[in-house]
């Protein structure tokens, strides 16, 4: 799938398309027609968005300190935090040709630690989002284990209705998740995904004890509903 930095590409396709139909346009003009096929006033905007796109890809990417790349199929994404403006940012980009299209695969930054000293509080994690051609979803999550392989509560935002994960393009966005760690806990364990297509960043993020938001894990109902599917969702 072509996106903006494929924009000259596709202006010098849509010139010699023209052209066979009898239609002269010089290369500017097909450039200015990408750029608004494509959501951007002009040109002038869209080269500048692909310049700041070219500094961000050259940059050279670190795996944090603490954190773990991991996902069902980590080696089709490009993993790892920069330093933008004495900011540090992380990110997970599918490559280039990589069959992350596929359903079920996704990278993964993400830490674990003990749940000791949180037993019997609630935790909440809290971060910024920012999501670019994202076919599938990039998300916060957060799971809350007894034993290796014995989850207590989870959540991803993935079946949110409202606040839930991102797709396609999203300017820095927040986001959090409520988990209770129970008293029998032994582990907890957070970071963010990239499912799918695209480039998810993530900056700015927290996690501590609170008293006052409700739990957000996904919990399964005690039965099937609406199998003559006659109620619209709320």
């Amino acid at each position: 799938m072509r996106t903006f930095r494929d924009s000259k590409d596709m202006a010098k396709a849509l010139r010699a398309a023209l052209r066979e139909r009898g239609s002269e346009f010089s290369h500017s003009d097909c450039l200015e027609f990408v750029a608004r096929q494509l959501g951007f006033d002009n040109w002038n905007v869209l080269s500048a968005r692909i310049e700041d796109d070219n500094a961000v890809r050259t940059r050279t990417l670190y795996l944090p300190e603490g954190w773990v790349a991991s996902g069902t199929r980590p080696e089709f994404y490009e993993m790892g935090a920069y330093t933008a403006e004495g900011d540090s940012i992380a990110l997970i980009r599918s490559l280039p040709g990589a069959e992350t299209a596929k359903a079920g695969i996704y990278g993964n930054l993400m830490q674990s630690f003990r749940a000791d000293r949180f037993r019997g509080r609630k935790l909440r994690f809290t971060g910024e989002l920012k999501t670019e051609d994202v076919r599938g979803s990039g998300t916060l999550w957060m799971r809350v284990d007894r034993s290796a392989g014995h989850t207590l509560c989870f959540d991803n935002m993935e079946t949110r209705a409202r606040e839930g994960s991102l797709k396609g393009n999203q300017d820095w966005t927040r986001r959090e998740i409520v988990l209770d760690v129970a008293d029998d806990a032994e582990s907890v364990h957070f970071g963010f995904y990239l499912a799918g297509t695209g480039c998810v960043w993530a900056r700015d993020l927290e996690i501590g004890e609170t008293t006052e938001q409700k739990s957000t894990a996904i919990y399964y109902p005690e039965q099937p509903s609406n199998l003559s599917f006659d109620r619209p969702a709320v």
